[in-house]
């Protein structure tokens, strides 16, 4: 019986200590105070109630700011549409190279490599990527933490732009004609869903193979060899099989036809999209880390046989030069950024004094760049293409704009339109040609990378 009382009392002792962290009723008088229930509080009160703190937070002194005027402008054609899918990086990627080939053929302006046939070989490759990475750490428990952020991330529809430059090496390209868009390259949610599943299963099944005595890396790849025709078979009755060979006809702009012959998407690719991507380079603006310093992030890749997702951390006053200097020279960018943040979708403005939230709510929100990344508050969610700048008499930026995916009828024209504050808060992510980056900075990458996690911060591929 003393023995039950002591184990009793302690217990009772533990959780009184426990209970020191939560709210007591003393403490929560004092919470309380903090709403007063006046005459100003129940009127505010009874307006929040009903509707989007984002609405009522729209600061009308800011109304102003908005003009869509820019010194510098490459000019771009018909704006493309993502749907309901996370393939901005595709659309990005190619919409930079499809802005290109436009102006080199005198092509129509709604001209447009297929994405469809891209994204059917990006989610084979992230299939045979994961199942890879299965066997490679079988023998790590599941408890892992790098095998369990594989069983939560088998695949995706989001990505950056190493996945357009290692896709279209190995596979082509072919226009949008060829292989149009299926419901499902459009709506990617229900496919994605459904690979993932089977991967899932499958990663399971290579991990208890390869713990197998005698087991060998031969019959190993022969089993994942099978399960990426079951892949495969699922790709091609949702997406369509891409074509190994095509007849195309060429138009110019005024529609009328240059020539008709056959390509392989290889034999396409090396006409119409041939880039040699060793010249383009990822500068990144990551205020947790030092700058000038070359990062890598594992598994940010699309293929596995291909590159990390590496780049080069600089502060804003060096990336902002090398962005004005392409745009100068009719270059467009792959640009990726935290897209939601103060943006006032009927516009299509991104500004951080669009929204006032701290009058609204009588508080402050006082954290800076480096401190949103650090607590996951912020991150690159979106990519776009850098296309204009607007700069001042001294030529300092004064507002950028990118060519968005979202379609012609979304913000400006199917662009965004953000203040150079908003720039330096909330862009992340830069892809730049050599010529306009100094030499200095170019050097840079003979560092041999600083490798960084699966589950860090900046690994967030855009959609």
């Amino acid at each position: 019986m003393k023995k039950i009382i002591f184990t009793l009392a302690l217990a009772m002792a533990a959780m009184g200590a426990q209970a020191q962290g939560g709210i007591s009723s003393d403490m929560m008088q004092q919470i309380k105070k903090s709403y007063g229930n006046s005459a100003s509080d129940k009127a505010m009160r009874n307006i929040l109630v009903t509707q989007s703190p984002a609405k009522l937070a729209m600061n009308y002194e800011n109304a102003t700011k908005f003009d869509s005027h820019f010194s510098n402008r490459v000019v771009s054609k018909a704006v493309t549409d993502q749907k309901s899918s996370g393939r901005c990086w595709m659309f990005t990627g190619m919409n930079v190279m499809r802005n290109k080939a436009i102006r080199k053929f005198n092509l129509p302006d709604n001209f447009q490599f297929s994405q469809a046939y891209l994204f059917f070989y990006d989610q084979l490759e992230k299939s045979n990527l994961f199942l890879q990475a299965i066997i490679d750490t079988y023998k790590k428990p599941m408890s892992d933490q790098e095998v369990e952020w594989l069983f939560k991330n088998p695949i995706g529809d989001g990505g950056q732009f190493t996945g357009i430059a290692n896709l279209t090496e190995k596979y082509g390209l072919v226009p949008s004609d060829v292989m149009p868009e299926t419901y499902n390259t459009n709506n990617t949610s229900s496919i994605s869903n459904l690979l993932s599943l089977k991967l899932r299963e499958y990663g399971l099944e290579l991990r208890e193979m390869a713990a197998q005595k005698g087991m060998t890396a031969q019959k190993l790849n022969a089993r994942k060899t099978e399960m990426l025709s079951v892949i495969y078979r699922m790709l091609a009755l949702t997406m369509g099989e891409p074509p190994t060979e095509f007849t195309w006809t060429e138009r110019n702009a005024k529609g009328e036809a240059v020539s008709t012959e056959t390509y392989t998407p290889k034999s396409f690719y090396e006409k119409y999209a041939k880039t040699d991507f060793s010249k383009y380079y990822m500068v990144m603006n990551d205020p947790t880390r030092e700058y000038y310093k070359v990062y890598e992030i594992q598994y940010d890749r699309h293929v596995y046989d291909g590159q990390n997702w590496r780049y080069i951390n600089l502060p804003m006053s060096d990336i902002a030069p090398m962005c004005i200097a392409s745009i100068k020279d009719s270059t467009m960018m792959y640009f990726s950024c935290d897209v939601g943040k103060f943006l006032d979708r009927e516009k299509g403005y991104m500004d951080p004094g669009n929204y006032d939230y701290a009058s609204l709510m009588g508080t402050t929100f006082g954290m800076d760049k480096k401190q949103r990344v650090s607590t996951f508050a912020s991150g690159s969610s979106h990519a776009m293409t850098l296309c204009a700048v607007d700069l001042d008499k001294d030529g300092k930026p004064l507002k950028w704009m990118v060519e968005n995916s979202w379609g012609p009828n979304y913000g400006y024209q199917g662009n965004l339109i953000m203040s150079n504050e908003w720039f330096n808060e909330y862009m992340f992510r830069v892809v730049l040609d050599e010529k306009y980056i100094p030499a200095n900075i170019r050097a840079l990458l003979s560092q041999k990378p600083i490798m960084l996690p699966a589950w860090d911060p900046m690994f967030a591929p855009e959609q």
